[in-house]
C-alpha cells in the first residue's frame, strides 16, 4: 500500500476547532496526504462520532485518523473499515462501558486546571485565563488569542455516555504522551496508551502541542502513516 494513498482525517478536542490543527496540517499536505479536519460540533457524543465518520467519507481509500483530547474518544469510536491506525495526541481514551469523564477525572485535578462548569445554555466554556494557564500555556500571546477567541464550547452529553467497545482494540495505536499536561495528567495518559498498547511517544510539551510543538504531532502521524502503508 503506498503511504502516499493515505488520507489524514484530524479531531478536535473540546474548546477548539479545526484550525487548531492548521500547523500539522501544511506539512503533511506537503507530503502528498489529503487532509481533513472533521468538524464536530461538540454538541453530543453521537453527533461528534456522526461528523468523524461524515468526514472519512468525504475521502476513498485507507485512512488514518488522529485525535486530540477529547476527540480521543470520539476516532475510538469510529465504525469505519477505511481507518487503518489511531493516533491520540494526549487524548482521552475510555473503554467499553466509560465515559470521557470518568478518564478525564481519573486522577485528582493539577492544581492549575481550570474548573468547569455548564453555564446558563447547559455548554461548557474553557475559562479566559485557562487558555495560558492549562490549555497551551507554551503557546504565544497571538496564539492564546486566537484560541481564546476560536474556542466552541462542549456540552456535557459528549462526557457522559458510556463507550462502546473502542477500535483501540482491533486497530494499530499510536499515543503522543504530553509530559506537562495539566489538563489530562501525564499518567492517566500513561495509564490509558498502556492499556491500549499503544506505540507511545512522549515529548515535554502542553496540552496542545498540535499548537506548540507541531513537529511532534507530525512525526508521530508519519509514523503511523508508514506502519499502516507497510501493512499488505
Amino acid at each position: 500500500m503506498s503511504t502516499n494513498s493515505m488520507s489524514v482525517i484530524l479531531a478536535h478536542g473540546a474548546w477548539a476547532d479545526g484550525s487548531s490543527w492548521a500547523k500539522v496540517i501544511r506539512p503533511l499536505v506537503a507530503d502528498g496526504h489529503r487532509v481533513l479536519a472533521a468538524p464536530l460540533p461538540l454538541t453530543s457524543f453521537d453527533d461528534d462520532v456522526a461528523a468523524l465518520e461524515g468526514t472519512v467519507e468525504r475521502v476513498s481509500g485507507p485512512v488514518i485518523v488522529a485525535g486530540h483530547a477529547y476527540a480521543g474518544a470520539v476516532i475510538g469510536a469510529t465504525r469505519s473499515e477505511q481507518v487503518q491506525a489511531l493516533v491520540y495526541i494526549t487524548a482521552l481514551a475510555p473503554d467499553d462501558g466509560e465515559t470521557v469523564a470518568d478518564m478525564f477525572y481519573r486522577a485528582a485535578p493539577h492544581p492549575r486546571a481550570p474548573k468547569l462548569a455548564p453555564d446558563n445554555r447547559g455548554l461548557i466554556f474553557l475559562p479566559e485565563p485557562a487558555i495560558a494557564e492549562a490549555f497551551a500555556p507554551d503557546a504565544d500571546a497571538d496564539e492564546q488569542a486566537v484560541l481564546a477567541a476560536a474556542q466552541r464550547p462542549i456540552a456535557p452529553a459528549c462526557i457522559t455516555v458510556p463507550m462502546v467497545r473502542p477500535r483501540w482494540h482491533d486497530l494499530p495505536s499510536w499515543y503522543l504522551v504530553a509530559e506537562r499536561d495539566v489538563m489530562i495528567l501525564p499518567e492517566t495518559q500513561r495509564f490509558m496508551a498502556q492499556r491500549m498498547q499503544a506505540r507511545v511517544r512522549a515529548h515535554e510539551v502542553d496540552h496542545t502541542p498540535l499548537v506548540t510543538a507541531p513537529a511532534a504531532v507530525v512525526a508521530i502521524i508519519r509514523e503511523a502513516i508508514a506502519a499502516a502503508g507497510a501493512r499488505p
